[in-house]
Parts: C-alpha cells; sequence; structure tokens
C-alpha cells in the first residue's frame, strides 16, 4: 500500500518533534510546572517532602538505632532510661560477651553454612525445574507445571508432621537426617514458588536463541550452562535473595530438626539464651546478628539484584 507523501511527511514531522521535546515537558505530576514556579506552593511541598522523609527515616531506622545504642549500654540504663544517650558511659563488654560467651560466631557460622547450603538447592532445583518446564518443553510439561502450581495452594503448617516423617526415616538411605544440615537443606530445595517465577522469566526469553543454539549442535548441559544461565541473572538474583533471607529468618524447622544446641543457627539459639544471659549481652548478641547480614547485603547488593541480562547471549 502506497502511503501519501504528505503523510509521510507529517508522520516525519511528528517523530522528530516527539524527540526534540525536553523530558521535562513530558512529565506529569500532582502539582503542575507553573504551581511550582509559585513560592508558597513549592515551600508546602518542599516542607510537605522533608517531614515524610524524617518520619520514614524514623520509622525505619530508629528501630535499627536504638538496638544498636542497647547494645552497648549497660543494663540498668536501658531499663531505667532507654531514651538517655549513655548516662552513665558506653559498655563495649556487651559485644565481647556476646561474641565469646554466648558464642555468636559459632551460631553465626551454622547460620552461614544452612543459608548457603539452603541457597544452592533452592537455586539448583528452580533452574533446572524452570528449564525443563519452559525450555525443554516435553509432552509433560504442562501437567508438571500444574502440580508445581498446585503445591503452592497447600500451607506449610500442614506438611510440618508428613515432612517431619520424611526426614526422621528418608526412603532410600535407611539413615534419619535429624541433627544434620541435610534436613534443612534438601527441603528448603522444594520450593514452587521459586520454580515458578523462574519458569515464568525463562518463557520471556527468546526462543530463537535456543533455536540457534541447537542448530550449532549444543547439547542439553550446554544450552543450559551457556545460553540460559548467563541470560538469567536478575531472575537468579532475585531468588538467590529471597532464598537467602528465608533460611537466615527460619526458626521452626531448624528448631524441629536441629535438636542439638551446637549446630543450632541464630534465630533458633538467640531465644534460647535470652532468659539466662543479661540483658545488654543479649541485646549486643542481637544487634551482631542484624548488623552482619545487613552488611554482607550491602556489599553484594549489585551481585544479587543486578545482571546482565541478555546481553552475553543475545550478542553478535
Amino acid at each position: 500500500m502506497n502511503v501519501p507523501r504528505w503523510l509521510q511527511r507529517f508522520r516525519r514531522d511528528a517523530t522528530a518533534s516527539a524527540q526534540s521535546r525536553p523530558v521535562e515537558a513530558l512529565t506529569r505530576g500532582v502539582v503542575s510546572e507553573a504551581d511550582w514556579k509559585r513560592p508558597g506552593v513549592r515551600w508546602t511541598m518542599r516542607t510537605v517532602h522533608t517531614l515524610l522523609l524524617v518520619f520514614l527515616i524514623i520509622s525505619c531506622i530508629g528501630p535499627l538505632f536504638l538496638m544498636v545504642k542497647f547494645a552497648v549500654t549497660p543494663t540498668q540504663d536501658i531499663l531505667r532510661t532507654p531514651l538517655a544517650l549513655f548516662p552513665n558511659g558506653i559498655r563495649w563488654e556487651n559485644m565481647v560477651l556476646a561474641w565469646n560467651k554466648v558464642q555468636v560466631s559459632k551460631y553465626f557460622w551454622n547460620t552461614v553454612v544452612i543459608a548457603g547450603g539452603s541457597w544452592f538447592f533452592q537455586l539448583l532445583v528452580a533452574t533446572t525445574g524452570g528449564f525443563v518446564i519452559s525450555v525443554l518443553r516435553p509432552k509433560w510439561s504442562k501437567v508438571l507445571n500444574s502440580l508445581v502450581m498446585v503445591t503452592l495452594f497447600i500451607p506449610s503448617v500442614v506438611l510440618l508432621v508428613p515432612l517431619y516423617l520424611t526426614v526422621l526415616n528418608p526412603p532410600l538411605l535407611g539413615q534419619s537426617l535429624l541433627n544434620s544440615f541435610w534436613a534443612i537443606w534438601l527441603p528448603a530445595g522444594a520450593s514452587a514458588f521459586n520454580v515458578v517465577i523462574v519458569t515464568r522469566f525463562f518463557d520471556s526469553l527468546p526462543r530463537e536463541v535456543f533455536e540457534a543454539a541447537e542448530v550449532d549442535g549444543a547439547s542439553t548441559f550446554r544450552l543450559f550452562w551457556s545460553v540460559v544461565l548467563p541470560m538469567s541473572k536478575p531472575i537468579l538474583g532475585v531468588v538467590s535473595v529471597f532464598a537467602f533471607i528465608a533460611a537466615w529468618k527460619d526458626f521452626l524447622w531448624p528448631m524441629l530438626v536441629l535438636k542439638r544446641a551446637e549446630i543450632q543457627p541464630l534465630s533458633v539459639r538467640l531465644p534460647a539464651i535470652q532468659a539466662r544471659e543479661d540483658l545488654g549481652v543479649f541485646l549486643a548478641a542481637l544487634t551482631i546478628s542484624t548488623l552482619i547480614p545487613m552488611v554482607i547485603f550491602l556489599i553484594f547488593q549489585k551481585l544479587f539484584l543486578s545482571g546482565a541480562g541478555m546481553s552475553g547471549a543475545v550478542k553478535g
């Protein structure tokens, strides 16, 4: 179909006008650009923004700062004048006692091992399951996807008893997994939520890349390792954050399967030592267990939350 010259010229002029228009002219908000130029409106909006920012800082970061203050405050000051700024000085011994006497270092290492193993198995099951359902697409993939979706509607509390019995007497092994990290790692891998979100992400990837790799003679493992995973860095970061946080804060399941105190994580040990330790020492242990994962996340946040996307596979 031939397009008239005047219509071609109109489209060309409209496109050039839209591209040359400043970004500020395209933005819209509650307060218009003309109102922002009025001193009264500008002062009122800036005041509201400042007050809202201060409120968010106090409500979100305030409790964290208060916990850090209590960690180096004598117990009598915490009970008598909790909001006073160190009336009787700073007690750094709380942190030393929490690290050595309460053995936060050992329980912290247990938590790291548990979180690391849970992260590995969750990532392994989610990526391989999503690869089979979304990329390979066998004849029974729709049935498998439906079964995975159904498990999302089963409350996790209902599964505690059968899961505990399975860990107590696992099939084919003939040996109980209680008091071992495997009792936490293996059940953590069976996360239907992770499989679903990874499958949905794999569905959005261009299948032309998979077909080109197969034409070039790539095996199934090569397709998974060298093509799909490099294209999936964003979703791998999301699943990693979810897996790490869930394993770090989990309390009920580790308490049921890890009966020996020396292998329990911080989430189980801290409530157990609360009754027999000084309040200041306990709050110091709580502060250490809270700040360390925050620092780790801040250091590796780019690794977790950013990725090259498809730049590693769709190239050339």
